[in-house]
């Protein structure tokens, strides 16, 4: 890369911004201390956003909208800051100017952004961390990874914080020290006390207030991509703690100010480790659930059995409506890793050399490797009309990791497409609502350097090559199987008459989320198409009602 290219950053719709320079930064400080004065003297409580990414814009745009509850008015003024890093930077510019730097289903996110910045003007980003010093309160939405060591094996992997931790040791360096830290990142349990703390006291310490305590507090965010994204954040649950009384209180009306608490009430945790522990534990929980169901997967396959019609009837109980199939992996961001973040912390954090979780990691594994089974059924199907993965086109409907949403963390989809071009597929994928998946276009540094599922297997190269298409009927054209790997409403309104006239031929179909009824299983089997699916041993039977029909 020439030193041009390393001194601008492009956005995702092409446009280039030239990165600032060291004497850019003493005249960006002075214009802030300028905007804050004038925003101090409106009685608004100066907010900081560490990190404009997929929480920490939003948030932003929450926190800079929020009013005083008694009289209408604008309480907070938010400064959102973004390292000016060649990945990030065009954030910035594009944030100033009212647009959103994350895309999103929500048709709330865009006005939100918009209105903070260029209307309220209670909402600004910048690149300069001297910002922090002017806070009253800093919220850090800093990303804290998980990093897998081997596919199928969380117990290998490593907690990523270092960039959580260079963060919050600039905090310590800035801040003062009545100035409010809000860490609203999934963390390892104990990061708030274990880290966070020292890092922060320290810093206080060298810099001269030796009887200050650090204002610590946390509260984790649920946010859920699609059309409910704002109000997640917003018009959701919450859970908060402090590292003293202090922190406790101050945390506490903050987010009273900022969020919808008379219809959502706070819950409020004696310690930050507890409030860690409940996001871990949460998402956990969920993760073995779903996890729960791949084993039944796969008995009601050979066995004869259809699990979506087990699940329908088991849901009728109250008890058990929250049964879930799990279709070919669990994705977003959350779920997949949460669980290896308190097995890691247990045992690097608090130093526990005793091994007492077991159905944690096993979840996080089996939904890892889920997607691996699909491939299976894909083969199986080809293989029953005479055909190979190899010399075969294969779409995949759907990239995202649930329906009718446009997020492609770690989903089932990739897992599968990896798996299936390993195996020498052409493929091919539509989604409507994803324009890039970036898991592929840019593997070898998304989401960070190394980090790629890429890795885990052979033949990724020409993956980089892999574009989703948004014409349904040319990713469909010519291709031998279709795999359904996701429930958006597109493809649940998709006829097998439809399909084979876009296919042009029969074809394999794969279902890998109980999309199709049995009306429309036998519709494609008296196509001549081969049908298999997730959990649906029953198709065999539909098979042998329609020969003897």
């Amino acid at each position: 890369m020439s030193p041009e290219e390393r001194l601008q950053s492009v956005s995702p719709s092409g446009e280039i911004f030239a990165l600032p320079l060291p004497e850019d930064y003493p005249g960006e400080f002075e214009r802030l201390k300028q905007v804050v004065q004038a925003q101090r003297d409106l009685g608004r409580e100066i907010v900081v956003v560490m990190g404009l990414g997929f929480v920490g814009a939003v948030m932003a745009g929450v926190v800079a909208d929020a009013v005083d509850k008694s009289t209408g008015k604008s309480n907070k003024f938010v400064i959102g800051v973004q390292r000016p890093s060649v990945r990030s930077f065009w954030k910035i510019p594009l944030f100033n100017r009212g647009i959103s730097p994350v895309e999103a289903e929500d048709p709330e996110v865009v006005p939100l952004i918009r209105r903070c910045v260029t209307e309220k003007k209670t909402l600004l980003a910048t690149f300069t961390e001297d910002a922090l010093s002017l806070a009253d309160v800093v919220v850090v939405d800093v990303q804290c990874d998980y990093f897998k060591e081997d596919l199928g094996d969380v117990r290998t992997g490593h907690a990523e914080i270092a960039a959580l931790e260079e963060s919050l040791r600039i905090i310590g360096d800035r801040i003062q020290p009545e100035c409010m830290v809000l860490i609203e990142t999934t963390v390892p349990p104990g990061t708030t006390e274990y880290i966070a703390y020292p890092l922060v006291k320290k810093a206080f310490e060298r810099r001269g207030f030796n009887s200050a305590e650090p204002l610590l507090a946390h509260s984790f965010e649920r946010v859920m991509p699609g059309r409910e994204y704002v109000a997640s954040i917003r018009d959701f649950w919450r859970v908060c703690s402090g590292v003293n009384d202090t922190a406790r209180q101050r945390v506490t009306r903050f987010l009273s100010d900022i969020l919808n608490v008379e219809k959502f009430p706070l819950t409020v945790l004696d310690r930050p480790i507890e409030s860690e522990t409940c996001k871990i534990v949460e998402n956990s929980f969920r993760a073995t659930l779903l996890a729960f169901l791949d084993e039944w997967s796969i008995f009601a396959e050979r066995n004869g059995v259809d699990l979506i019609k087990v699940i329908q009837a088991i849901k009728v109980r109250p008890t058990h409506s929250n049964m879930i199939f799990p279709g070919p992996g669990i994705g977003g961001y959350c779920l997949p890793k949460d669980g290896g973040l308190g097995v890691w912390a247990y045992r690097t954090l608090m130093g526990f050399e005793d091994d007492i979780f077991k159905l944690t990691p096993m979840a996080i594994d089996i939904n890892d490797t889920r997607a691996l089974h699909a491939a299976e059924l894909v083969r199986d199907a080809l293989r029953n009309m005479g055909k190979i993965v190899a010399a075969s086109k294969i779409a995949v409907l759907g990239a995202s990791y649930r329906e009718d949403v446009g997020d492609t963390r770690y989903s089932g989809s990739e897992m599968l497409v990896r798996k299936l071009t390993e195996m020498g597929g052409e493929i091919s994928v539509h989604d409507p609502y994803v324009q890039h998946w970036w898991e592929f276009e840019k593997q070898d540094t998304y989401p960070a350097p190394g980090n790629s599922w890429a890795r885990f297997f052979r033949n990724q190269e020409k993956l980089t090559e892999l574009r989703i298409q948004q014409n349904l009927g040319e990713a469909l054209k010519g291709a031998d199987a279709v795999v359904l790997a996701v429930r958006h409403q597109t493809y649940l309104a998709l006829s097998p008459d439809d399909l084979l006239e876009k296919v042009g031929k029969p074809f394999a179909v794969v279902d890998c989320f109980g999309i199709l009824d049995d009306s429309r299983i036998c519709r494609y089997l008296s196509l001549g198409c081969e049908v298999k699916g997730l959990g649906r041993g029953h198709i065999k039977r539909l098979k042998d009602q329609l020969k003897n029909i």
